[in-house]
């Protein structure tokens, strides 16, 4: 059985090394994609995954399938698509390591998945199902997506999300809010960030994850804050966790999905509701996330600047 699957895109950050004498970027090619990262953390930390997606029948979409094998992930239900390319994201970097992104995606190959490409034995098989919005931004991977969550809740598992809101991506700002509203509503389990709370209705992240609780049905909210942190609640208790001081942030890619990897193979190992999650234990879900996530902001990328366990319970020990 697989503790986590998931559905989503696969491409290639791009990421400033240094600058030529003409003044453009050298750039570094780094595997990522929201979903892929999550479950790179979800390995890391002891539990089974497997990724449903497509990317090119090119050499990045190669490398790709490539990178999630070698970190242990389950790679049958990718599609290779002979017409499309693997989508291409670059990213720019500010002083502190917060990124920007623009995206070669026009179509990419993570949009071309069918409703009927979706390996239903995969979602049988497993816990948890996981996806976030950018798989809803084109068809048919959007009618792909819906048909994966409504097997996935046919078969009885929890429904994770992140929304991981990229506003380029999207043909307007409404669309984007009616794709998250919509994914909200379908999820137990939601990692968001307090941009992401002021971009759908202009409250606090406190105002948010009540919301989320009494207004989406969603169990268990994530509020992630940044360099702060994170605001975690169920029904039953909330707690605020601060992040690792002393990090020296080279890169941020990925470290919100790393942080909901890495929450959710604490969480997992629990073997509870959410609901039934003491206060204690969803601190020190939190304090594992917030620290496995804050110690990737020291690499570059995604996938492969998940930190070993053994790092983040040295860090743990010291806090």
């Amino acid at each position: 059985m697989f503790d986590v699957v998931a559905l989503g895109e696969l491409l290639i950050d791009f990421a400033p090394r240094s600058v030529n004498e003409s003044g453009y970027p050298v750039l570094s090619a780094n595997p990522g994609g929201a979903p892929g990262n999550f479950l790179a953390a979800l390995n890391k930390y002891g539990c089974r995954t497997a990724m449903i997606g497509k990317v090119g029948d090119d050499m990045f979409g190669r490398l790709l399938v490539r990178t999630l094998q070698d970190a242990g992930i389950e790679t049958k239900g990718i599609l290779s698509d002979p017409d499309q390319f693997t989508t291409l994201a670059f990213v720019s970097l500010d002083e502190s390591g917060n990124r920007d992104f623009s995206f070669a995606r026009k179509p990419g190959a993570d949009t071309c998945l069918t409703p009927e490409e979706v390996d239903e034995t995969l979602i049988a098989d497993a816990r948890v199902f996981h996806f976030g919005t950018l798989s809803l931004t084109d068809e048919p991977a959007a009618s792909a997506t819906r048909h994966a969550v409504a097997l996935a809740k046919s078969h009885g598992l929890l429904i994770s999300l992140d929304p991981n809101l990229r506003k380029p991506l999207w043909k307007s700002e409404a669309d984007a809010k009616a794709a998250i509203e919509w994914s909200l509503c379908q999820a137990d389990i939601v990692k968001i960030s307090d941009e992401e709370i002021d971009f759908l209705w202009g409250l606090s992240p406190e105002e948010g994850a009540r919301k989320l609780l009494d207004e989406y049905g969603v169990s268990l909210a994530y509020i992630t804050l940044g360099p702060k942190g994170c605001y975690a609640v169920t029904k039953a208790c909330r707690v605020t966790v601060s992040s690792p001081s002393g990090i020296h942030v080279i890169d941020t890619t990925g470290a919100g999905d790393i942080f909901g990897g890495s929450a959710m193979s604490r969480f997992l190992q629990l073997r509870k509701a959410p609901a039934e999650l003491t206060e204690e234990e969803l601190s020190g879900i939190v304090r594992f996330a917030c620290t496995a996530a804050s110690l990737s902001t020291q690499k570059q990328g995604g996938i492969t600047s998940v930190p070993d366990l053994q790092e983040v319970t040295d860090r743990l020990s010291r806090e």
